[in-house]
């Protein structure tokens, strides 16, 4: 009988010690105008700021085995490589017309989202937290909002995907907001080349994986509503969107999920199929007058949002990097775990 509880013992010490052993170290490094996120002891992204940035990006953002997801200009260059829309750089988050200032379309400050600190640097055993303050600058350089984003970064070797929980609080700080309704914005992802929509077939019902050939070199948005396509899920409303595609041979995606507690909840999406991928809840009003099939039984209702001095905005998505092929059904279950905390 001795023998016997002592080996459930062990056993019961050994389960958790394994289980552990599954997810990756994360260690965030401070550098200069940066933070570089390690997994496993690979740069996963840095959180790049500075003088001459419009606003702080994230940047590479990579996939488990390297493959590097959204495109690098303007901060660097490849023969080859689109130019386009030098304003959509990395993983962002800034939206047009707010009191009449244009955070998102500016390539050079003024105006500028200016990072003023690191409030949380911490890493561990598949889990990391990166946590700063920023300032909305407007043209005169006066501060019309303060942003507290915290940014967890999650690693489990065995699910082969790396994500990050990014939360933003915006407060006006001594004057009203107004954000107008507009379609540029604003949690978004300049996506690789390589990841630009091609002419896919997906079943999303299916719980059968796509064969490799069918998407080899070709990228497709799919949403939550079973939505293929660009064209057919922007300016409507989400629980999620997903990109995927493939590269040297690999099959991967880029998924974007909006948590419930977030403002205007579900988003609408601004996605187009040269590579921009964003998450846009307060452009309601401007999506309604340019999807007028869909709401011509509807009178077009602006969100408009207004905050008064001290009155905060959330917002929350969690964007997963994975590689693979998921369907509907694997999204849609990742998307409910992920609303449960």
């Amino acid at each position: 009988m001795k023998k016997t509880i002592l080996t459930l013992s062990i056993f019961m010490f050994i389960v958790p010690v394994l289980a552990e052993e599954t997810k990756l170290n994360v260690r965030l490094i401070q550098g200069d105008n940066k933070v570089d996120v390690m997994i496993g002891g690979k740069l996963f992204t840095s959180y790049v700021y500075g003088d001459k940035l419009t606003k702080p990006v994230m940047v590479p953002i990579r996939t488990p085995s390297g493959i590097e997801v959204n495109r690098r200009h303007p901060l660097t260059e490849i023969d080859g490589a689109s130019d386009d829309h030098s304003h959509h750089v990395g993983i962002f988050f800034a939206v047009d017309q707010v009191n009449g200032t244009n955070f998102w379309r500016n390539t050079s400050p003024p105006p500028q989202i200016k990072h003023i600190k690191v409030t949380e640097l911490t890493g561990g055993t598949g889990k990391g937290k990166l946590s700063t303050i920023m300032h909305w600058t407007d043209n005169k350089g006066r501060v019309v909002l303060e942003e507290k984003r915290n940014m967890i970064f999650l690693a489990a070797e065995n699910e082969n995907e790396y994500a990050i929980d990014f939360s933003m609080d915006l407060t006006a700080k001594d004057t009203k907001v107004v954000f107008d309704d507009i379609e540029e914005g604003m949690f978004a992802i300049r996506l690789s080349d390589y990841l630009r929509q091609g002419h896919v077939k997906m079943n999303l019902k299916s719980e059968q994986p796509i064969p490799e050939e069918s998407i080899a070199g070709t990228g497709t948005y799919f949403s939550s509503n079973g939505d293929l396509t660009a064209r057919n899920i922007w300016g409507k409303r989400a629980r999620w969107v997903a990109l995927q595609g493939a590269r040297k041979g690999k099959i991967f995606g880029v998924a974007i999920l909006n948590h419930p507690a977030s403002i205007n909840y579900p988003t609408y999406w601004h996605v187009r199929d040269y590579g921009l991928f964003s998450a846009n809840p307060l452009g309601q009003g401007d999506f309604q007058r340019q999807r007028p099939r869909q709401y011509r039984k509807n009178k077009v209702i602006p969100l408009r949002l207004t905050l008064e001095p001290g009155e905060t905005a959330h917002f929350r998505f969690l964007v997963i990097v994975y590689e693979g092929i998921r369907t509907n059904h694997q999204i849609e279950k990742r998307f409910k775990e992920f609303v449960k905390k």
